[in-house]
């Protein structure tokens, strides 16, 4: 039997040279201070003082050492690893300061500055239109009412006086919406006005009956600066007994006073309506030149043309056979209906030149009128 091998050089272990061990050492004292950001540095710390480091394995190599070898490879191995240990903490603690320094000046706040420099924000104009024209009814009286957008032909033309062979039926003004079979005569339309409220309203209420009928409505008219296939209308019905004309002007006389300022004033020209009888087109005297550019063609007025009045609407008392086709009973009760449009309205009220400008949602259109007008 051979006795133990007493004069057994760890040495002769590569890993565990003097040489191999200080090689070690050197790359991590250079990595560390090679690593620019503490990303880097922790890169370089897996590298050197991981389970896979060089230092590590040599180490792994000590437990494999005779016991009067452990102790010079074991010192010399460990006073490596406390020196790499050293300069990584070292290192670690400068790349904070950089950062810590870096972050206070790249993410300072001005405290002095001004605290409300977050723009507040905006409604859409025309949606607070809408509210202030339906606050003018409501304090005279008035409902607001709601319906629906897709609409059953009946209720958006044959109740309204609108006969089949009428041109507001044809695919030139309105959107049909197509049937399951693929076929466009479904019965059922994108409404045309909101007028079918004033239907659904006269169907479920008994008169005396005081609505106004905000909302939107489509029409097959293409984009331009005084067209738009979607816009918004305000629709009002009273319905009562001994209700005339006189009643709808000083409805409608108010209704321009509250929108335009006091002493603006309103004429009506016989037209026409399916849905009305007698009719009338409601004009604005014109608002900027109040009329006085009228023959006077050194001072032009760009809002009227120097005619003097502005078109805003329609109006009329209901005819007798829109009441019957909702069972009201034309020789008790009588009504006046008339119809504006919210784009229109808007365009009077503010100099709104291009109606493009209300449906193209740029911010810079809404945030001057900001959340009241």
């Amino acid at each position: 039997m051979s006795a133990p091998n007493k004069s057994y050089d760890p040495v002769e272990v590569e890993s565990l040279k003097p040489e191999e061990v200080d090689k070690a050492r050197d790359a991590a004292l250079a990595a560390f201070a090679a690593a620019a950001d503490l990303d880097a540095l922790h890169e370089a710390k897996v590298a050197h003082t991981g389970d896979r480091s060089p230092l590590a394995l040599a180490n792994r190599e000590i437990g494999a050492l005779p016991p009067h070898a452990k102790a010079d490879a074991g010192k010399r191995v460990g006073q490596a690893r406390g020196r790499v240990n050293q300069a990584l903490a070292a290192r670690r603690e400068e790349l904070e300061a950089e950062r810590d320094a870096r972050v206070l000046v790249e993410e300072t706040v001005d405290v002095t500055l001004p605290w409300d420099r977050a723009p507040r924000g905006a409604r859409h104009p025309l949606t607070t239109i809408g509210d202030r024209i339906a606050d003018v009814f409501v304090a005279m009286g008035y409902e607001v009412a709601d319906g629906p957008e897709v609409e059953a032909e009946w209720y958006n033309f044959d109740a309204l006086n609108i006969a089949p062979d009428h041109p507001a039926r044809t695919m030139q003004d309105t959107f049909f919406v197509q049937a399951a079979d693929g076929t466009p005569d479904s019965g059922v339309v994108l409404r045309t006005h909101t007028s079918p409220v004033q239907i659904r309203t006269m169907l479920t209420r008994t008169p005396p009956i005081y609505v106004i009928c905000p909302g939107r409505v489509y029409r097959t008219d293409e984009l331009d600066a005084t067209h738009t296939p979607v816009f918004a209308q305000v629709e009002g019905l009273a319905i009562d007994k001994g209700l005339t004309m006189a009643h709808l002007r000083g409805t409608l006389d108010h209704f321009a006073s509250s929108m335009f300022g006091e002493g603006i004033v309103t004429r009506m020209r016989p037209s026409y309506f399916p849905f009305t009888e007698p009719s009338a087109e409601v004009d604005l005297q014109c608002f900027v030149c109040r009329g006085a550019s009228v023959g006077d063609p050194d001072n032009p007025c760009r809002t009227c043309k120097s005619e003097g009045w502005i078109e805003w609407g329609g109006c009329g008392m209901v005819n007798p056979r829109v009441l019957v086709a909702c069972g009201i009973d034309p020789e008790v009760y009588s009504g006046f209906a008339f119809g504006m449009g919210l784009e229109r309205t808007l365009m009077f009220r503010h100099n709104v030149e291009d109606m493009r400008d209300m449906v193209e949602g740029d911010v810079r259109f809404t945030l001057p009128f900001g959340m009241e007008i």
